[in-house]
């Protein structure tokens, strides 16, 4: 029988409609400890944007904001203790968390400031690297050396999702805050996934 924290994580995590992102980094020796994240949550700039700049803007957080809510969710399940995830999974998973909430919060004060909403009508396809509700149950049911390395297949697939994510805002965004965040999030989570990779 599934465990109720994460039969519960699970629901969260395949209910997601729209998205968001994290930006990781991780250290020499592959570990998340040394992670080169920006924990100083960024306003969005005051600068004078054009329509066509500031739609890509509330897109880009809209998506990404799911988008990390359903990586902390990942982490969450690594850090049940039912999961029996080894030691460098549940510092990938504790970094991971960490970064993200401080993200959405951020990415949430945009949205705000902007009067629009937090969600897309338009959803997120898993072409953005979102697990599916399958996937999502596979990995929920798996334990130890087995959930490992599902955790870290799927959490390296979500990442380059939204490295994609981060690269395409860059192309029309106008406002630096969003531009230091994108940058910060192709940056990080690059190595992160070379770090994950050396993990499999």
């Amino acid at each position: 029988m599934t465990p109720p924290g994460r039969r519960a994580a699970l629901v969260v995590a395949t209910t997601l409609t729209a998205g968001a992102l994290a930006a990781c980094s991780s250290g020499s020796d592959g570990s998340m400890s040394g992670m080169d994240h920006d924990k100083t949550p960024m306003s969005a700039s005051d600068t004078s944007t054009t329509a066509d700049g500031r739609q890509g803007d509330i897109m880009f957080a809209q998506m990404m904001i799911p988008h990390h809510e359903q990586a902390i969710t990942m982490a969450d399940l690594a850090l049940d203790p039912s999961a029996k995830a080894s030691g460098q999974v549940r510092d990938f998973a504790k970094d991971i968390k960490d970064a993200q909430d401080l993200e959405i919060q951020t990415m949430e004060g945009w949205l705000e400031d902007w009067d629009a909403p937090t969600a897309n009508s338009s959803g997120m396809d898993h072409g953005s690297g979102m697990m599916t509700q399958e996937e999502m149950a596979k990995l929920e049911s798996a334990t130890g050396a087995e959930f490992d390395k599902q955790w870290l297949t799927l959490m390296i697939k979500h990442h380059q999702g939204a490295v994609t994510m981060a690269e395409q805002v860059l192309t029309t965004t106008e406002d630096d805050a969003v531009e230091r965040m994108a940058k910060a999030i192709v940056k990080a989570q690059k190595a992160e996934i070379k770090a994950m990779q050396r993990e499999l």
